[in-house]
Parts: C-alpha cells; sequence; structure tokens
C-alpha cells in the first residue's frame, strides 16, 4: 500500500472548516478545477463523498463531520512541529538539567554558575549526576544534557562538544606542611608521600610519566576517585595531591598551592552534548552560560 499524500490534510482541513469547495480553493489559492481535482483525490483516499449536495449548497456527510475536529487538530499540530521555535523566555523556563560531571567541577564552578542562572531563569534546576567513567552512552540515550571533562572529542564524532579552558597540574599541601616552608624540588617533591587520584584506581598518571626522564619517581600511599576528596586528605594530613589548577581553585583556599617543579602536558577541559539538543534555545543558552562561567571563574 503505497503512502498517502500528506498534503491533503490541509485540502481537506479547509473543505471542511468552510464547507465549501470556493471558499476552500480560496482559503487555500487554488484555481477552482484545481480544488475539484484535490477533492476528487480526497473522496478517492477516504472511500466517503464528504460533501453532498442539499438544495444550493453542499453539507457535510457524516464521515466529515467526524473527521473535522480530528483534521483541524493534525494541521495545528503538524505547523507548530515545522514553526521555527520561539524566543526563549528564561523567565518562564522550567526544566531542570543534568550535568553528567566530577565534584570537583560542581564544586568549583556550581556556585557561579546556580548563580546566574537563579538571576535569569529561576524556574531551571541543575542535577549534578557523578561521573563514574567516561562512557557517553547517557548522553546518547539523552539521560544526560551535557557531560564536562577531559573528553577526547574525536574520540565521539556522533557527539558534540566544545572546549572550556585549558589547565594543567600543581601540587597542594597543607598551609603547615614542610614543603611550604622551602623552595620545591623535583627530588623534595617525589620524596614525599603522595594521593594518586583515578577513578580505576590506577596508581600512574601523567605526572608519574613526566617525572620518569628525571629519574623520579613519586611514593603513592593511597589512591582517590576525585579531586574533591585527594584536597580533603591533605588538608588534614602531611600528604601532597596533585590536582588541576583551574579545575579546584576554589577547593585549595587555606592551602598551600605551588607550581610542579618539573613540566607537564597541560590538558583541556570540554563539553560534551548530544546533536538533538544543539538547536535547542534552552540547551544553547545553558551551554553558553557554562562556557562564560568558566571562563571568567
Amino acid at each position: 500500500m503505497s503512502n498517502p499524500d500528506l498534503n491533503l490534510l490541509i485540502t481537506l482541513d479547509a473543505v471542511l472548516a468552510e464547507g465549501s469547495v470556493a471558499r476552500a480553493a480560496k482559503r487555500l489559492r487554488l484555481s477552482p478545477s484545481a480544488m475539484s481535482r484535490a477533492l476528487a483525490r480526497l473522496r478517492e483516499t477516504t472511500g466517503d463523498p464528504l460533501l453532498v449536495r442539499a438544495g444550493r449548497g453542499l453539507v457535510p456527510t457524516p464521515r466529515a463531520l467526524e473527521l473535522r475536529d480530528r483534521v483541524a487538530q493534525l494541521v495545528r499540530d503538524a505547523q507548530e512541529v515545522l514553526r521555527p521555535a520561539e524566543l526563549l523566555d528564561l523567565e518562564k523556563l522550567d526544566r531542570t538539567f543534568a550535568i553528567r560531571t566530577s565534584e570537583g567541577f560542581a564544586e568549583n564552578f556550581g556556585p557561579a554558575l546556580i548563580a546566574r542562572i537563579g538571576e535569569m531563569a529561576p524556574g531551571v534546576r541543575l542535577f549534578f549526576m557523578q561521573k563514574p567513567d567516561k562512557d557517553s552512552k547517557p548522553l546518547r540515550d539523552g539521560v544526560v544534557d551535557l557531560e564536562t571533562g577531559v573528553i577526547d572529542l574525536a574520540s565521539a564524532p556522533e557527539l558534540k562538544g566544545q572546549s572550556l579552558f585549558r589547565d594543567n597540574y600543581v601540587g597542594v599541601v597543607r598551609a603547615s606542611h614542610p614543603l611550604s616552608r622551602c623552595t620545591i624540588t623535583p627530588e623534595k617533591y617525589a620524596a614525599g608521600m603522595h594521593i594518586s587520584v583515578s577513578r580505576e584506581g590506577i596508581d600512574r598518571g601523567p605526572i608519574d610519566d613526566a617525572l620518569l626522564p628525571l629519574g623520579l619517581e613519586r611514593k603513592i600511599v593511597t589512591i582517590v576517585g576525585g579531586f574533591s576528596i585527594a584536597l580533603g586528605l591533605a588538608r588534614g594530613s602531611d600528604l601532597i595531591a596533585s590536582v588541576p589548577e583551574r579545575h579546584t581553585a576554589s577547593l585549595r583556599e587555606g592551602m598551600r598551592s605551588f607550581p610542579l617543579p618539573f613540566p607537564t602536558a597541560e590538558f583541556t577541559v570540554s563539553m560534551l552534548w548530544h546533536p538533538r539538543f544543539s538547536a535547542d534555545p534552552a540547551h544553547r543558552w545553558l551551554r553558553s552560560l557554562v562556557l562564560d562561567v568558566c571562563r571568567k571563574n
């Protein structure tokens, strides 16, 4: 069975609303002959005459009366779907956005982001979801609206991404730590007791790779799953935490931070989203806000 011509719905809506072939033709800007041909196709498709003569005029058949409201609603729905998105009214926006990110990102950038949203769109809420891995399936499934992190954009070509900021590692110790009172050399850094940050429980990372050419190796005494936990442990002990500088700025207040005494590669923190949300006005607003907050903090 061939697919019906959905353009006939517009013609049918005009015919049923006007109750006159001539008025329907004028409404649709068709010639009388074109309108007659369209009505013939409608009768053939529906298997019903739709309009029948009664005296000098036409009256709808029972089938036409049955279809009239349904067809009108279908046409309205189609017009709504095909209409360009309306301007976003932030004051009336009522939505919860799920952002999958690390605790450090939420703690460092979350307060400013929430404050900005509260000023602009008081009906919007943020749901900061934990990020136990780098699997982008929640984005593909629509469970997550936005994701942030150190993301290889080339590894997910079906997703959209944008860089937020560049970052690098710094060392952090408590204010009264012995390292806070001396010049920190690679040897003194490596000789301390260190915290390794790894979601997978791995005790090696880019910092250890950077120490290798110097013939040095850190002593890892504990492994944690996030930078905020690492800073919490370092704040109350002699352990050394090595964390992203911008990612943890607000979390390091009251502690001694120092540049690592050896070169390490910078890395990019990005946001990632599914193409289904690329053109949505509310999502575009949220992404621009996240970008602005990250650039100013």
